[in-house]
């Protein structure tokens, strides 16, 4: 490896932010053409059943010229999601002692509306 391409792979700036099993690797680099980027990285630890661990990543690129709309963007999601759920965790993977409240109408009556969680397809996410 020639030391341009060392100099390409190597961190200019970082910070780390740790969440549980997940951390966030926000890393700015360089381009061929001696530019920065930015690499945000989540690694997530999984643990075997001998005990053992290892990690999957995921890795976005994000360039300059995405940054003002990737920003705002990210802001609108962030306050939206704020403004209705408030800030508070009430995920029962967060909380050992959550308990989903149970619905007073039969579920099945009201998935016929259109926005009712019950309408929507069960979806995992934890592979994007």
């Amino acid at each position: 490896m020639s030391d341009r391409d060392y100099q390409e792979q190597e961190e200019i700036y970082s910070k780390v932010v740790r969440a549980g099993r997940r951390t966030y690797f926000f890393d700015v680099r360089s381009t061929k053409a001696d530019d920065y980027y930015l690499t945000i990285t989540e690694s997530k630890k999984f643990t075997n059943d001998d005990g053992s661990f290892h990690f999957k990543k995921h890795k976005i690129y994000l360039y300059k010229e995405d940054f003002a709309e990737f920003g705002e963007t990210l802001k609108q999601v962030t306050d939206y999601i704020i403004e209705k759920k408030g800030d508070e965790v009430i995920s029962d993977r967060h909380q050992s002692d959550f308990k989903k409240d149970e619905p007073a109408t039969d579920a099945a009556d009201d998935a016929t509306e259109p926005n009712h969680p019950a309408s929507f397809t069960n979806v995992d996410f934890d592979d994007i």
